[in-house]
This record gives C-alpha cells, sequence and structure tokens, in this order.
C-alpha cells in the first residue's frame, strides 16, 4: 500500500497560480489528480503514466494545468494557472498500475484544499 501525501493547496484570488505537490512512497504506473467539490462528483483533473512522457488534462483544464513528474522523488506536481471560482474543492492524489483514471484503487491522499474567489 503506497503512501500519497499532498502539499500546495490554498486559497487565491481568479486568475492567480497555485502549485500543488503529491509525494508517493512507492512507484505506480499510473498517477492522477481529481478534485470534489462538496455535494459534487469527482472530477477527474490530469494524469500523467510511467516516467511522464504522457500526460492527460480534462478539458475543463487544459491550456491552464500542468501535470509534471520528478522520477527521482516519486512526486508529481499540478501547475495550476488561471484559476477560476469553478477550480475549488478538494483536490486528491491517486496512483494505481490497472487504470488511466486510478478510479477504483484505494491509493490516494488525504486531500489539499484549493479555494478560488
Amino acid at each position: 500500500h503506497v503512501q500519497l501525501v499532498e502539499s500546495g493547496g490554498g486559497s487565491v484570488q481568479a486568475g492567480g497560480s497555485l502549485r500543488l505537490s503529491c509525494a508517493a512512497s512507492g512507484y505506480y504506473y499510473y498517477m492522477v489528480w481529481f478534485r470534489q467539490a462538496p455535494g459534487s462528483e469527482r472530477e477527474n483533473v490530469a494524469a500523467i503514466y510511467g516516467r511522464g512522457g504522457t500526460t492527460d488534462l480534462a478539458s475543463s483544464v487544459r491550456g491552464r494545468f500542468t501535470i509534471s513528474k520528478d522520477n527521482a522523488k516519486n512526486t508529481i506536481h499540478l501547475q495550476m494557472n488561471s484559476l477560476k471560482p469553478e477550480d475549488t474543492g478538494m483536490y486528491y492524489c491517486a496512483a494505481c498500475n490497472d487504470d488511466p483514471w486510478c478510479r477504483r484503487t484505494n491509493n490516494r491522499g488525504q486531500g489539499t484544499q484549493v479555494t478560488v474567489s
């Protein structure tokens, strides 16, 4: 069971930027970010595969968010620019080997809150 620790959330005004990080205690092929607002379903945000050569972004964040990976540290980052109020939510990191969006795994972090006003 891998341990995932997120960091970097906070409050920012619309148009601002935040950078989230997720440090994993082990290697998993797929590592993703998803978010969930109160009363809403999970929304997949960004995914990165393997050593980071392949990424996928939700259409709602494409052009504003970037996902990257530090392979030496098993850490992924989510650079979020031009933030909008609708980006508000709890952001979670998940890791797995069997699903590009890690929808079935229990390997997830505790979450980090992002609030855009």
